[in-house]
């Protein structure tokens, strides 16, 4: 029996004059996307129950090793299958593409209806193929920007973010590198825990985030002559990555100089955010995991040993700067944890203001000399 798993629907309908069919992204990624593992109908309960109870057990875990104070429901815990995970995405993409659709509405001549119901058509498969792909490979994820409501015991309860598991791809991951699959299951937990314990112990972060991609969608230059160059440029990058360029992404040419600045700011804080979940887990893990040491090295040899193909999409999808950014932020947050400890560590949480910038990721006492004296 393939996994399913239920996720509330996103908003209906796309905006208007949109630039993807999201629609038409979602039927192609369910069309494209592997199958998932054939496991018997128990099997498949057993996983979901695992997952929801590690992830239970993780937060404890989480929250007594980072000294945060949250409260778990406010965050809710939703284990997908594939096509689940697609349509989460899709619902959180939305909401990030609208708005520029409706900039390009409003200060720019309506295109025609044919017009953009071709483009519209065109960009919808292109982003079910990135989907497809992406459904694959994740395991978990934190999505910070949704927004639920929870009906408990007649209280209702607004919830922003939630935790995904993505569970035929941890059964798959498992199977493959012949790892205990509870150890793996907690130890993946672990990781995205700490996720949901950073956006609902410091509420202000997923405003902070929101902010800065309205920002960065404000600064977005929607002139043809622009974007006609970009797509040119775009070719060549891929082309690139064909000859082997190992250090070409597509995101080194959609920004302009005032967006360079926003991204700088938001990798700086996926860096600590990254890294500070691999700094959890692999604090938190050896006492609760027993094979955690042969998991750690399972998993990082089959991030290595992707095909060529492979590669060159994860290169291409910016996935080598997001392994930098575990790398990096790991160095950061240990670097700050031997200066001044957990608590003083955790003044990276009081205000958007004690977010360390770039440069501060490299070099983590210029973090504690400016923020701690």
């Amino acid at each position: 029996m393939a996994f399913m798993a239920h996720v509330p629907p996103g908003p209906a309908g796309s905006a208007p004059a949109s630039m993807v069919d999201w629609d038409l992204a979602v039927t192609t990624a369910k069309r494209l996307m592997r199958p998932s593992p054939e496991i018997s109908r128990e099997a498949v309960a057993e996983v979901v129950s695992d997952l929801r109870r590690y992830a239970a057990l993780a937060e404890g875990h989480v929250r007594s090793y980072t000294e945060l104070v949250t409260e778990s429901a406010t965050a809710p815990v939703v284990v997908v299958d594939r096509a689940g995970w697609v349509q989460t995405n899709v619902d959180g993409l939305r909401q990030i593409v609208d708005p520029l659709v409706e900039k390009l509405r409003t200060t720019r001549a309506e295109p025609s209806s044919l017009g953009t119901a071709i483009g519209s058509r065109v960009t919808g498969l292109e982003a079910g193929g990135l989907l497809a792909f992406l459904s694959n490979k994740v395991l978990g994820q934190f999505d910070p920007f949704f927004t639920g409501l929870t009906v408990n015991e007649g209280r209702r309860t607004t919830h922003g973010g939630r935790l995904l598991l993505v569970a035929p791809n941890i059964v798959q991951v498992e199977s493959e590198l012949g790892v205990d699959p509870d150890d793996f299951r907690l130890w993946v937990c672990l990781h995205e825990e700490t996720h949901r314990v950073q956006f609902t112990a410091v509420p202000w972060l997923r405003t902070h985030l929101l902010s800065e991609m309205e920002t960065l969608l404000d600064k977005t230059d929607l002139d043809p002559g622009r974007l006609a160059k970009v797509m040119r440029e775009a070719i060549e990058k891929i082309g690139g990555l064909v000859r082997g360029d190992s250090d070409v992404s597509l995101l080194d040419i959609v920004q302009t100089p005032e967006q360079r600045a926003i991204i700088e700011r938001l990798t700086a804080v996926m860096s600590l955010l990254e890294g500070h979940a691999d700094v959890v887990m692999d604090g938190v893990g050896p006492g609760v995991v027993s094979s955690v040491d042969e998991i750690r090295r399972m998993f990082n040899q089959r991030r290595a040993g992707a095909g060529p193909l492979d590669q060159m999409v994860r290169r291409l999808l910016g996935f080598d700067a997001k392994l930098r950014q575990y790398r990096e932020g790991a160095v950061f947050v240990r670097g700050v944890l031997d200066k001044v400890g957990m608590a003083g560590f955790n003044a990276v949480w009081a205000e958007p203001a004690n977010l360390p910038t770039k440069d501060e990721i490299a070099e983590p006492t210029r973090w504690v000399t400016r923020v701690h004296g």
